[in-house]
């Protein structure tokens, strides 16, 4: 009976909010998660959709964490909460594949510490799900390179070739990300055992998860370590299928979502919906588009998660501003509010689960963008303030998605 909820999950016609736990109020777990929690569910909104949990870089950023299992102790309310040696002992029990590797990496109390992330964790988890809210995690294709997972296994790594993107219109060297790529012939021969491992922590802890750059799991650009750009790499091929369905076999339904954002090839296509996954449709990226884009609002497929824009984007506002003049009167958008205009027209999707981000219901500007890409200082860093998200704006927000016939 799980597994066929799990592969239902996200059959159902809803929609949810965008906000990391950094951008609450104080930038922690404890009493402003569970106040986002009564406001969601007063606003008719069943998805709180977070970034991933591990602990971050020295940038902020959550897409470069020291470990892919540990949680991060910086979001913890109570941070100093007593634990038993019990508690310690149990936790360890029923996560040996990692705690020892996380322990040798960060030391003294690291047990502790993920003993109380659990414990705070799961009883906001247990609160939202009595509230009808559920958590959408974000769980990234790369580690970082100097985090607990190479340290404690390099054989599963190739620090000779580092993860990227190609040139695009968007960079005329590409992107160097730096993380260290995959060697998946080890992996396949330890029976994706990692990889399986890593997919059970990401379900004890959300439910349901954007897996990050799903194209990279059919083929990857890679570029020599010691490059200054990504301009010299080349395509790899990915495990395909074989990862998945491994996790499955051993795990059941997957409950995740495929970012398939970018030059995504059709073999790409055919391994989403092959895996049967939700993809991704960005309303920024359908202004302008040719008529086929699957950004354009005509062309969402039901099996998709519909974003007026996503963390690494500008906000509605923000992007508004930046578009041409001669594209806005097409848009049909609201000049006199076009952040609320996108908000609507999302939920208006054909997409099964639409995803806004907070900065988009507030209707704020550039300056709250959460992340520009490639720019590794002054991201990371927007909050909200107390009393930001209003009765008002919750009752607003329940009227369109009723209007939407979204629950």
């Amino acid at each position: 009976m799980q597994n066929r909820k799990q592969r239902l999950v996200i059959l159902e016609r809803s929609s949810g909010v965008l906000l990391h736990p950094t951008s609450l109020p104080g930038g922690r777990l404890g009493e402003e998660a569970y106040r986002f929690v009564d406001w969601l569910a007063a606003a008719g909104q069943s998805w709180w959709q977070i970034l991933p949990l591990g602990p971050p870089d020295e940038h902020g950023s959550p897409y470069r964490a020291r470990s892919a299992f540990a949680g991060w102790t910086g979001l913890l309310a109570e941070p100093r909460a007593p634990v038993s040696v019990d508690e310690a002992d149990e936790f360890v029990a029923r996560h040996p594949f990692w705690i020892g590797d996380w322990a040798a990496f960060e030391g003294r109390g690291a047990v502790a510490g993920q003993v109380r992330f659990e414990r705070e964790w799961s009883a906001l988890r247990r609160y939202a799900a009595k509230r009808g809210v559920r958590i959408f995690g974000d769980l990234t294709i790369y580690v970082s390179d100097a985090g607990a997972d190479v340290a404690a296994r390099p054989e599963l790594f190739d620090e000779t070739l580092l993860a990227g993107a190609p040139p695009d219109d968007f960079s005329r060297t590409g992107q160097l990300w730096g993380n260290p790529t995959y060697r998946w012939g080890v992996a396949r021969a330890e029976g994706w055992r990692w990889w399986i491992e890593r997919f059970r922590r990401t379900f004890e802890l959300v439910d349901l998860t954007r897996i990050d750059h799903f194209r990279g799991f059919v083929s990857y650009w890679a570029v020599r370590a010691g490059a200054k750009t990504a301009k010299g790499g080349r395509w790899l091929r990915g495990p395909g299928a074989e990862l998945f369905e491994a996790a499955r076999h051993e795990l059941g339904e997957l409950p995740l979502v495929a970012e398939d954002l970018g030059a995504i090839t059709p073999a790409v296509i055919a391994l989403r919906d092959r895996l049967g996954l939700p993809g991704m449709v960005v309303l920024q990226f359908a202004f302008g588009a040719p008529r086929s884009s699957p950004h354009r609002l005509e062309n969402h497929p039901e099996n998709a998660v519909v974003y007026t824009g996503t963390h690494d984007h500008d906000t509605a506002l923000g992007w508004w501003r930046s578009l041409p003049a001669r594209v806005r009167p097409s848009s049909g958008l609201d000049y006199r509010d076009p952040a609320r205009s996108l908000v609507e027209l999302a939920l208006s999707s054909r997409a099964r689960l639409a995803i806004v981000p907070a900065q988009d219901l507030l209707g704020l500007g550039g300056e709250a963008r959460l992340n520009t890409p490639g720019r590794e200082a002054g991201n990371w860093k927007w909050r909200l303030r107390r009393g930001q998200l209003t009765d008002e704006l919750a009752a607003r927000l329940r009227e369109a998605t009723a209007a939407a016939r979204r629950i």
